[in-house]
C-alpha cells in the first residue's frame, strides 16, 4: 500500500476512479480501511490517494465497507432461470447476472449428454463466451463424459482418446476444467492429455479405491469437486473393517485441493472443517454446483436434461420422480455468509474461499486478489454482505441503489 497524488493530466481522457474509505479485504492476508483507484479497468494504487476535487475523476464511498475481488465459481451449471447447456442465449443473460450475487467469473458447467450434434453444440457454447458482458467466462468446465457413476445425469463413458481429441478441437482452447472419476477404465491417458493440453482435472463420481485415485493423482488430477458428494466408500469386504478409498487418499495428498457446495444441505459443515483441517483454507474452495432456481423462489423448474426439479423453501433442487438432489440452488454469496458463519478463521481466509482459492485451483491471472496491476473486478459489500456495487474489469454491471 502507498500514498499517491493524482492530478488531471493522469486521469488525460483514460477510465478512472475511486473506491474511498471501504474495508479492503486482500484474500488471505489481512483487512485494512482504505482507499483504492482504478484506471483503464485494473488497479492502479491503493492507500490513502489524494484526488483534487477538480481531479475529474469520479469517486465512490465505501463508508466502512468491505471491498472485495468479485467471487470465482467453478462449478455452476445455471443461475435464476438460465442454464447455460441450453445455448448462446442462456450463457449470455446468465452471465449478465451474476453480478448482483457478487460473482465476477464463472466456468460455466455443461454436462455432456453425448448424442447427435452433441459436439457441435458444445463449440457454439465455447464460441459464445466472448460474447458475454457483465461477468467474465474464460472457459468451460466439463462434467463428463468419462464417468464411474452417473450421479444425476452425468454419462458414464469409458475413457476415449479419440472422442477427447474431438472435444478438445471443438472446444478451441476454450476447455478449462474437465471432471471425471478415476476408477473410469482407460482413464489415465485421458488425464495425460487433458494436462498435456492445460486442462486443470477435477475427481469426482467415484467409489475408486485408494489405488485407483493415487494413479489419477500421479498422471496430473489436481483437484475434488463437490467433495464427499457422489464420493463412495469401495464396498465393505470385512465386516468391521471401514473401507478406505479416495476421500482419505485426496485429503492425505498435499497436492490436491477440494471444493464444496457450502449450502447446509449437500453436506454437514463439520465435512468442511474436516478438511479445512486437512489442507488449511488454502486448499478449500467454495462451489455452488448451481442450476436453474439458484437465486429464485421455490417452484418447478425445467432442465435440458428431460426431467423437472422441485425447489422447496430451505431445500436444494431435488427431481420430480425420486426426490433426489440435482445440483443445487446456492448463489456465491449465500455460500460465503455461511462459511462465514461456520468456520472459526480470519475473515480474509474464508473470503479466500471464493476468490484466490478458485483463482489457483484453474490458473487464472489477474483476478482473485487484490493487488496492483490486477483486472478491477471487485465487489462493494453492503452491511448484510450483498453486493452493493459490482465492477467487471473496471466497469460497475451492479448497483444494487438503483435495483
Amino acid at each position: 500500500m502507498s500514498k499517491q497524488t493524482i492530478d488531471q493530466s493522469e486521469a488525460g481522457g483514460s477510465s478512472i476512479f475511486a473506491i474511498r474509505d471501504a474495508r479492503l479485504v486482500e484474500p488471505g492476508q489481512g483487512i485494512i480501511s482504505g482507499d483504492i483507484l482504478i484506471q483503464d479497468g485494473r488497479i492502479l494504487e491503493m492507500g490513502s490517494i489524494r484526488v483534487p476535487c477538480d481531479g475529474g475523476i469520479k469517486e465512490y464511498e465505501g463508508r466502512g465497507r468491505l471491498l472485495t475481488p468479485g467471487l470465482i465459481d467453478l462449478h455452476a451449471h445455471g443461475v435464476l432461470n438460465h442454464f447455460y447447456a441450453v445455448g448462446r442465449e442462456d450463457l449470455l443473460r446468465g452471465g449478465a447476472a451474476l453480478a448482483q450475487f457478487g460473482v465476477t467469473t464463472v466456468l460455466p458447467t455443461i454436462v455432456p449428454q453425448v448424442e447427435t450434434g452433441w459436439l457441435d453444440k458444445l463449440g457454439e457454447i465455447c464460441a459464445a463466451l466472448n460474447e458475454v458482458r457483465g461477468g467474465n467466462m474464460p472457459g468451460l468446465h466439463l462434467e463428463g463424459p468419462f464417468m464411474a457413476i452417473k450421479g444425476t445425469a452425468a454419462a458414464t463413458l469409458e475413457g476415449d482418446l479419440e472422442m477427447l481429441k474431438s472435444i478438445l478441437s471443438v472446444c478451441g482452447g476454450r476447455l478449462r476444467a474437465m471432471s471425471l472419476s478415476p476408477e473410469t477404465p482407460k482413464i489415465i491417458p485421458v488425464i495425460e492429455t487433458l494436462r498435456e493440453n492445460g486442462v486443470t482435472v477435477f475427481l469426482t463420481h467415484t467409489r475408486a479405491s485408494v489405488e485407483q485415485t493415487e494413479s489419477a493423482l500421479a498422471a496430473g488430477a489436481t483437484h475434488a469437486t463437490h467433495f464427499y458428494d457422489v464420493f463412495y466408500s469401495p464396498p465393505e469386504t470385512d465386516i468391521g473393517v471401514r473401507p478406505v478409498g479416495a476421500v482419505e487418499a485426496i485429503l492425505t495428498d498435499s497436492n490436491v485441493s477440494v471444493d464444496f457446495i457450502s449450502d447446509g444441505i449437500h453436506l454437514h459443515p463439520t465435512a468442511i472443517k474436516a478438511a479445512v483441517a486437512a489442507k488449511g483454507y488454502r486448499g478449500v474452495t467454495l462451489i455452488t454446483d448451481s442450476i436453474v432456481g439458484a437465486g429464485m423462489p421455490p417452484g418447478r423448474y425445467d432442465t435440458p436434461w428431460g426431467f423437472q426439479v422441485q425447489l422447496a423453501e430451505g431445500d436444494a433442487p431435488r427431481t420430480i420422480d425420486g426426490n433426489d438432489l440435482a445440483g443445487s440452488s446456492l448463489t456465491m454469496d449465500q455460500g460465503i455468509r455461511n462459511l462465514l458463519s461456520w468456520l472459526d478463521l480470519p475473515p480474509e481466509q474464508v473470503w479466500a474461499m471464493g476468490t484466490s482459492n478458485p483463482a489457483d485451483v484453474v490458473g487464472l491471472d489477474g483476478v482473485g486478489r487484490l493487488q496492483v496491476g490486477d483486472w478491477a473486478d471487485l465487489v462493494l459489500w453492503d452491511h448484510d454482505l450483498r453486493a452493493s456495487q459490482t465492477w467487471v474489469r473496471g466497469e460497475l454491471v451492479h448497483d444494487r441503489s438503483h435495483s
